[in-house]
């Protein structure tokens, strides 16, 4: 159904999930992932800067791909997209949301907690969801559970997710990526410790493929 949201989790199976304060970190926080091996950025809505941070990297920060997260409404929707967001991921959907971020034009990832939520999102050709808050929802069992009535659904699962359960995640085969903060944390971002920051995601990024060479020996 949505292929387009499916092929870009495929590409990148670790989203960093990013709350810019101060929008001179936008930038050089983009190009500190981008140097770990991290070029899709999901840039939440929860301060008074981030249009403009996703507006910044967009305009300055090649190979970068930048949607906004926390996405409530209508409204944020329609600015998101104004601010040039290339994919929008909402922690829950309401009907009117489903029905604008369906034909949005970008991918569109909206939150899922419960089977309702996940049918009702199928009845919108939406099949490329967040699962949100991952570990509070139930985790990997609930994953589980999902792959039998929802075997068409893939999910990229977020909250509560960093170095210590992510493999138990991606061996899911209804999981094609994972969000998470561990890779972009406040402190660092504030004193601008750029190399802390890359260090971080190249990290994340070793651990994932170390994942999939093993799955593929496994195969």
């Amino acid at each position: 159904m949505n292929n387009q949201a499916r092929s870009l989790l495929i590409r990148a199976p670790l989203v960093p999930v990013i709350t810019i304060h101060n929008i001179e970190d936008a930038v050089p926080l983009a190009r500190a992932l981008q140097r770990g091996g991290i070029h899709l950025l999901e840039m939440t809505l929860r301060t008074p800067r981030a249009l403009e941070a996703i507006a910044r990297i967009r305009a300055e920060v090649e190979g970068a791909v930048v949607g906004a997260g926390t996405v409530l409404n209508r409204a944020d929707l329609d600015n998101a997209l104004a601010a040039g967001s290339e994919f929008v991921i909402t922690p829950g959907a309401t009907t009117d949301l489903l029905a604008a971020g369906g034909r949005c034009g970008v991918p569109f990832y909206p939150g899922v907690s419960t089977a309702l939520e996940v049918m009702n999102c199928l009845e919108h050709n939406l099949d490329t969801l967040k699962f949100f808050p991952a570990e509070a929802s139930g985790g990997v069992k609930k994953l589980k559970a999902f792959s039998g009535p929802f075997a068409q659904v893939c999910f990229c699962p977020t909250g509560g997710i960093g170095p210590h359960n992510l493999a138990e995640y991606l061996a899911l085969d209804n999981v094609l990526s994972v969000g998470g903060s561990w890779m972009v944390p406040d402190e660092l971002v504030t004193a601008g410790q750029w190399s802390a920051v890359s260090k971080l995601a190249a990290q994340a990024c070793e651990q994932i493929t170390d994942l999939q060479l093993a799955a593929e020996e496994r195969s």
